[in-house]
């Protein structure tokens, strides 16, 4: 049982990011990418051959030493027994080599008839040599024994010492050059030759397919972002009034809201090379390749300048040296002071700038973040209102939504969330209305995707006894109740009983009907009593309680601590602050900083606040205990019910109409507003309009007037100079009048003009 408040919980279960592409095979990586495509010319199968080829060498070899150390003939005899034998007549012929004697015993009489066809093979036996040649030799032709040398045959040593000695170490040559090339041919991370070597990425504006319209929510990390790559375009407009090219720009912020987004946006808006890797990457075994990785990443940037460098994560190498994150990995501490010394060194006015994200600013060595390095700490916050109303349109572009869907009420539902995590509302929907045999998406499958984030789906073959059930509808209508009841609760959007897969049993959804960004002490203390009706609707009820407000109780403790050690909220404690946040981004761990005496009196401050919170919605219960009973009954039926369903019986029994809820009052507003910004742009059209038509007959009327004026100043300037010619030649001439005067006036007109 869970009374999930998505804005004023934060600490939340969410869905896992989507992977963000780091192993996508892009077309246009060059030189720098170290061989990530290396050995995709392989010819299937190749590998297996080899294995198999250099398999049965191996195992040729292991017989051979196996037959060499084995003996080669059992048939042994000792010396004595060879003498017995000569004395005896059993030898026929005697052949003496350097190290032993072969004996050839004689034929028994009466062995059988010999086939010619299957000849019976002779039976050699073998001794040492004991007595010198000479003797040996007196000694059995004394006896008519056939003796013979043997001639040495030193090709078969030859080929003992091939196979014994010459085979072993050319095939481990071999094998050291096949696994040396393997080695190599990848580079980066895989080439033993090259760990050294930088393994970043480099992009162009083409491969990452991503601009700043592509990014919503975020509109001041964009336009500081967009200044940078300005800078890059147009550089002499900055230099011509003395600025500088920022050296650095660090993201900090939740996970989630887009940093590695932004990166990539700016890789497609700079149109300069782009070396993307994660602090991760600079991190190996050997000693001193991370400080190596570094000098040559800026070695490859400088000669690709202008260009941009992104390191993600770079909390991996950028951890302070102080013993209290962790210092003292050798290795790390040499790789962070070759990127602070590589940072410090190379020019800024070459156009290499640095971009780096992470969640963990507070562990970042702090000659890291001084201006110099990272000019530029770029704030990147969970979305608001506006921001999550932009963020899923740029999500549901591509998806195909009905008329009902209404994207701010999904925002005004996710408050708190990031852009990860509407996306994957987006994705869920879609996915929703094609399991439902839809063709569009529907404002239904928006809410019930926020609910699978939010809580999971729901648990069909969890089955609940009958007491079971009861007990958890009157744990919701408790929630639910005391939230109506209390003036600065928020409203109630859905409750249910039915099993989610995150481990509620039921839940109540609250939906604000704005944004917020302070919440009062009298808020905070009406969520404490929301968030412990549960409990006391258990209690009040069946004269017991169950382990189903443990979720509650964990909010409900996280809140009246925050208010007596963060919020100065306390009468006891005034304005101290007793608690530090260490992880702001992450996990909002905080560690308390004050004396164990505090801290106990700390704990007594919180679970006063809790007992008083706990008396106050028991009463509120009991005052309303037939209400309680009644929407627990209809809940138990339905399972299921919306928060109007809710109000309906609410206002019923409490005998007052139903008040229209703020979000229809806002939508209405919205289409009323739209509405008149749409008249109000007909209308300025209209008076555009009108305004053009009327400066075309003031124009035309000006043009007439203008002719008439010059009309006159011509017909008084021809009369003038007519006087003149009487004066000077003392004689009258012809004076125009009338039309006479007018066509003269205008015929000097057009010749002058």
């Amino acid at each position: 049982m869970e009374n999930n408040n998505y804005e004023n919980n934060n600490q939340r279960n969410r869905m896992p990011e989507e992977p963000n592409n780091r192993g996508d095979k892009r077309n246009g990586n060059n030189g720098h990418n170290n061989g990530n495509n290396g050995g995709s010319n392989q010819r299937p199968g190749g590998g297996l051959w080899t294995v198999l080829f250099i398999g049965s060498i191996i195992a040729f070899f292991i017989f051979m030493m196996i037959r060499t150390m084995m003996p080669q003939d059992l048939n042994v005899i000792e010396y004595s027994e060879f003498v017995r034998m000569i004395d005896a007549g059993e030898v026929s012929e005697v052949v003496i080599g350097a190290d032993r004697i072969t004996i050839v015993p004689a034929e028994k009489e009466g062995s059988g008839v010999s086939n010619p066809f299957f000849p019976q093979s002779v039976k050699y036996l073998y001794t040492g040599k004991v007595e010198e040649d000479d003797t040996l030799t007196a000694r059995l032709l004394e006896k008519d024994i056939k003796v013979s040398g043997e001639i040495p045959d030193n090709s078969g040593e030859v080929w003992y010492f091939l196979l014994t000695t010459v085979l072993p170490i050319g095939l481990m040559v071999v094998l050291t050059i096949v696994l040396f090339r393997k080695m190599t041919k990848g580079g980066g991370m895989g080439g033993f030759m090259n760990v050294g070597k930088n393994n970043a990425k480099v992009y162009v504006q083409k491969e990452t397919g991503i601009t700043f319209k592509d990014v919503a929510g975020e509109d001041e990390a964009i336009e500081s972002l967009q200044e940078v790559v300005d800078f890059l375009h147009n550089p002499d407009r900055y230099v011509k009034i003395g600025a500088r090219l920022p050296k650095g720009a660090l993201l900090v912020g939740p996970p989630g809201t887009g940093k590695t987004l932004l990166a990539k946006a700016v890789a497609g808006e700079a149109k300069v090379p782009f070396f993307s890797l994660t602090g991760s990457d600079f991190v190996e075994l050997y000693v001193g390749v991370g400080a190596s990785r570094v000098r040559d990443l800026f070695q490859e940037a400088e000669k690709n300048a202008p260009c941009i460098i992104f390191i993600d994560e770079i909390d991996a190498i950028g951890r302070s040296r102080d013993s209290k994150y962790g210092g003292g990995n050798e290795e790390r501490e040499q790789t962070l002071n070759q990127l602070l010394a590589e940072m410090d060194g190379f020019d800024g006015k070459k156009g290499i700038i640095i971009l780096a994200a992470t969640n963990r600013p507070e562990i970042l060595d702090k000659a890291l973040l001084r201006p110099g390095r990272f000019d530029r700490r770029i704030i990147v916050e969970k979305p608001d209102l506006k921001g999550r109303v932009e963020i899923l349109k740029v999500h549901a572009k591509d998806v195909l939504m009905d008329e009902t869907v209404d994207l701010d009420e999904i925002a005004l539902a996710t408050s708190g969330a990031v852009g990860s995590d509407l996306a994957n509302m987006i994705n869920e929907a879609a996915i929703n209305a094609v399991k439902e045999k839809r063709e569009f998406v529907s404002q239904k499958d928006l809410f019930n995707a926020v609910e699978i984030v939010l809580v999971g789906k729901e648990k069909k073959d969890r089955i609940l006894s009958e007491q079971e059930r009861k007990i958890v509808s009157y744990h919701e209508v408790g929630h639910a109740l005391v939230s109506a009841l209390q003036k600065n609760s928020e409203p109630v959007q859905k409750i249910t009983i039915v099993p989610r897969t995150m481990g509620a049993l039921g839940y109540v959804m609250h939906v604000p009907e704005e944004e917020k960004y302070l919440n009062s002490e009298a808020e905070l203390k009406d969520m404490l009593v929301g968030l412990l009706a549960g409990r006391a609707a258990e209690e009040l009820v069946f004269d017991s309680v169950t382990t189903g407000a443990s979720n509650d109780i964990e909010k409900a403790t996280s809140i009246a601590r925050s208010m007596v050690t963060q919020y100065g909220m306390s009468k006891k404690f005034g304005l101290i602050g007793l608690e530090t946040v260490e992880s702001r981004y992450l996990d909002g761990r905080v560690v308390m900083n004050c004396a164990d005496e505090t801290a106990a009196a700390v704990d007594e401050e919180v679970m006063k606040i809790l007992k008083e919170s706990y008396d106050e919605a028991m009463n509120l219960l009991k005052d309303n205990r037939e209400i309680m009973d009644k929407l627990a009954e209809y809940l138990i039926q339905k399972e299921t019910i919306t928060g109007k369903e809710f109000m309906e019986i609410y206002c019923k029994e409490k005998g007052i109409p139903v008040p229209e809820p703020k979000t229809e009052t806002m939508k209405k507003d919205r289409a009323k507003n739209a509405e008149e910004e749409k008249e109000s742009a007909d209308g300025e059209a209209e008076d555009r309009e009108e305004k053009e038509v009327s400066d075309a007959t003031e124009a035309d009327a000006d043009n007439k007037t203008s002719d008439a004026d010059d009309t006159n100043e011509a017909t008084e300037s021809t009369q003038s100079t007519g006087d003149d010619d009487s004066d000077d030649s003392d004689s009258e001439g012809p004076v125009l009048t009338g039309k006479d005067a007018d066509f003269a006036s205008e015929l000097k007109n057009r010749l002058y003009k």
